[in-house]
């Protein structure tokens, strides 16, 4: 684990001189000249650089990176600094059973990889623009992300390298920094490089900032940050499983022998599809697996781009709910979560039985598009 810190008065006097009380702040780790503390939090990163590299390796790196519905565990104590790499390029992606169409990805799976970091975590990322290039995600990379055997354990989507060159940007929801520097557009051939700090913790959305912003997260470019209370959640002892679903919604008119990005569709919010985990069988041809009595956790993102979410759970009630993730935002007994879009909960249930929990979006026209899956629960354990 890297450990940036400087000593006490350094930090003390760095915090003073922007007029803000020093003494409570004066342990918290800083790394850059530029940064400064409020109320135990990290800002003021150093401007993102913009440059070209010669690199073709894994397009994912990144230690506590996974595919959904993974979450990676978080195998350390205190804070850590994450070195995480989603390059930008476009895949041929199933989203139906004889639906495909040529999406704008991270990492090349859409949503995009799941990235798990602990609230005060400091975050070291690049992209690369590679939308000349035909990427290749399907085979194993020496020093890639978990989330590569999981994309060779899970093709659904059937993921092929295509080529449509395109300006990109990546705006993570998580981040607290100035947006005009670090979600800089940039052009293919270039790479991004930045820093944030996980301040909150929660389930927030990434995607794409590049105009039209509408176009380019309907394309599928998305995905989720799950940011882990730095003292956890009060049930973290009691959870048995603990999965990642995104919802979206994609907009594909049908020409030719394929499918295309509909941006009229799309300004009307008339979806084509809409779906849990990029694919309307994602949760059914791989349900959530669990076990009566089991408390299961779930981190739901709906990342629209424009849609609302009514996520339920079949046969279960919601007996803890945490609005966008936030322990200190603490709803129970609920039946359904309203989610608009890029909103997230976390919410958990009890398993009371053996046997089959459908996963719906409540406002049922969404459902018949494909927001729908499973959870299949075994009998009880003895624990």
């Amino acid at each position: 684990m890297k450990n940036f810190v400087k000593t006490a008065v350094a930090s003390a006097l760095l915090v003073s001189i922007a007029g803000l009380p020093a003494l409570a702040d004066a342990n918290v780790p800083l790394k850059h000249d530029s940064e400064y503390v409020i109320d135990g939090k990290i800002y003021g990163m150093p401007k993102a650089k913009i440059y070209r590299e010669d690199y073709n390796g894994p397009a994912v790196v990144g230690d506590y990176v996974t595919m959904v519905p993974h979450l990676a565990e978080l195998d350390y104590k205190g804070n850590k600094e994450h070195e995480v790499r989603m390059d930008v390029f476009s895949q041929k992606v199933e989203v139906a059973p004889g639906v495909s169409y040529n999406a704008w990805t991270f990492g090349g799976s859409v949503p995009g990889p799941v990235l798990h970091v602990r609230e005060g975590d400091r975050v070291v990322f690049k992209m690369k623009n590679r939308s000349t290039e035909e990427v290749v995600i399907t085979k194993p990379f020496k020093g890639a992300a978990p989330y590569y055997n999981q994309v060779a354990q899970n093709q659904l989507q059937k993921h092929e390298p295509v080529v449509a060159p395109m300006p990109h940007s990546m705006d993570f929801h998580s981040g607290t920094v100035a947006a005009n520097d670090k979600w800089a557009t940039i052009a293919p051939g270039e790479t991004i490089e930045f820093e944030w700090i996980a301040n909150y913790a929660g389930t927030y959305m990434y995607h794409c900032g590049t105009s039209s912003v509408l176009m380019h997260t309907a394309m599928g470019q998305y995905g989720a940050v799950v940011v882990s209370p730095k003292e956890g959640y009060p049930t973290d002892k009691e959870v048995d499983q603990e999965y990642v679903i995104v919802q979206s919604e994609m907009y594909l008119s049908e020409m030719g022998d394929g499918y295309i990005y509909d941006h009229s569709a799309a300004l009307a919010r008339d979806p084509s599809h809409v779906v849990f985990n990029g694919h309307v069988s994602a949760l059914s041809e791989n349900p959530l697996k669990s076990n009566a009595g089991d408390r299961v956790r779930i981190h739901f993102l709906n990342a629209g781009p424009s849609g609302t979410s009514s996520f339920h759970v079949i046969g279960a009630i919601f007996d803890r709910v945490w609005a966008e993730g936030d322990p200190r935002n603490t709803w129970y007994g609920m039946q359904t979560v309203l989610l608009g879009a890029s909103s997230s909960a976390t919410v958990e249930f009890i398993v009371p039985e053996e046997g089959v929990y459908k996963l719906v979006d409540h406002e049922f026209a969404d459902a018949e598009r494909g927001a729908a899956g499973a959870l299949y629960a075994g009998p009880r354990k003895t624990k």
